[in-house]
């Protein structure tokens, strides 16, 4: 059995040295599947974006049903800070979201799975996703059709997160994390001489024309008491100090937890766009991206894994509000009934950090809560 602090470690700082980006992860699933090899499991290759280790109940009948697990895979293109031995060893990618914690709780996991392989009356799935932090790899495992002819009858994922006591579990029923998509909108002017600016369309000042308006727009049209949030965090323009811009590119996020407020905020951007864009002359390209569902915890689901987790002796967190950080999980959620959580690290170091480290002693505490909730 793999649940000992020690070989947890072990495997987290092990992959962390190797953190690797989107969908291009064979240093990662090579230590992984090289791990799952010692056990009694089937891997099943999902394309580009991940693999299953599937673990066949030793009581289980030809038809029993599976339970799933997942973990992501993915780092970021991040430069890591950290002056620690265990620093990535790839230059510009960085496990600055704990998928490494992450991994190494799903390796511990499976070692348990294994030992207890002659007691279970159903089989188990492990779910291994990458492109999480980028295209929403999820969407993909989903519907690769392997739920369906495993019988996977529900889904359990857990995510790291600071600013919570040490192996607390985070949870709330219902609404919990925001569904999000990214805004793109490019303002095609033209280019005049600065002196003559009169000549040219401005396409600098008509983004931050469309941005200001955007913002009044979205506070004054949308309840106070509506969860959502828009904003924009990059805005690329013109080539020089004394040129009028004739081209700007902006990227934002729109994050709700209603489709009906989704529709309405982006159909009231284009709408402004078109409005000043028509007034200054310019003209303009909209789109976005595939819109993340939003995470919603089923009612049984929840119920149950508080009472098992408290059970256990778990600080379980029903949390009051909904949050708007997204999570790719929620795409499970549409194919059968799902359950994501956060683990508590006991630290404040900010997810998505250049310094972002975590208490390596939460990772037993995740071993054991997907135990409780398993059954062994």
């Amino acid at each position: 059995m793999i649940d000992s602090q020690t070989q947890l470690t072990k495997f987290r700082r092990d992959l962390h040295r190797i953190p690797e980006l989107d969908r291009c992860l064979p240093k990662t699933v090579g230590y992984l599947t090289e791990c799952l090899s010692a056990l009694p499991c089937e891997i099943i290759p999902a394309g580009e974006v991940g693999f299953f280790a599937f673990f066949r109940g030793g009581r289980a009948a030809a038809d029993a049903p599976s339970i799933a697990f997942r973990t992501d895979m993915d780092a970021l293109p991040i430069l890591e800070e950290n002056d620690v031995e265990y620093r990535s060893g790839h230059e510009g990618a960085m496990h600055a979201c704990g998928h490494d914690g992450h991994m190494s709780i799903m390796l511990g996991f499976a070692s348990e799975v294994a030992a207890h392989l002659g007691e279970l009356d159903r089989n188990v799935l492990l779910v291994f996703q990458g492109a999480e932090e980028t295209t929403g790899g999820a969407k993909e495992l989903a519907e690769s059709g392997i739920f369906e002819r495993c019988r996977a009858e529900r889904i359990y994922g857990l995510h790291l997160w600071p600013g919570y006591p040490l192996g607390s579990v985070i949870c709330r029923d219902g609404d919990f994390m925001a569904s999000t998509m990214v805004l793109y909108i490019d303002v095609h002017g033209k280019s005049s001489h600065i002196a003559q600016y009169k000549k040219g369309i401005d396409a600098l000042e008509t983004a931050c024309q469309f941005i200001g308006a955007v913002y009044k727009m979205e506070k004054n049209e949308v309840s106070p008491e509506t969860r959502r949030l828009l904003r924009f965090g990059m805005m690329n323009c013109g080539e020089a100090n004394n040129v009028v811009a004739d081209r700007a590119h902006i990227e934002g996020t729109l994050r709700v937890y209603s489709e009906d407020v989704r529709r309405f905020l982006r159909r009231r951007m284009e709408e402004i766009a078109d409005d000043i864009c028509a007034k200054n002359g310019a003209r303009f390209d909209f789109s976005n991206s595939d819109p993340y569902p939003a995470v919603i915890n089923p009612h049984p689901l929840f119920a149950d894994a508080k009472r098992i987790l408290s059970k256990a002796g778990f600080d379980f967190i029903d949390t009051d509000e909904p949050l708007m950080p997204a999570e790719d999980f929620a795409w499970y959620q549409r194919r059968l009934p799902g359950l994501f959580f956060h683990l508590g690290t006991g630290t404040q170091a900010q997810l998505h950090s250049p310094r972002y480290d975590f208490d390596e002693g939460v990772l037993p505490f995740g071993v054991r809560a997907y135990k409780s909730l398993l059954g062994i």
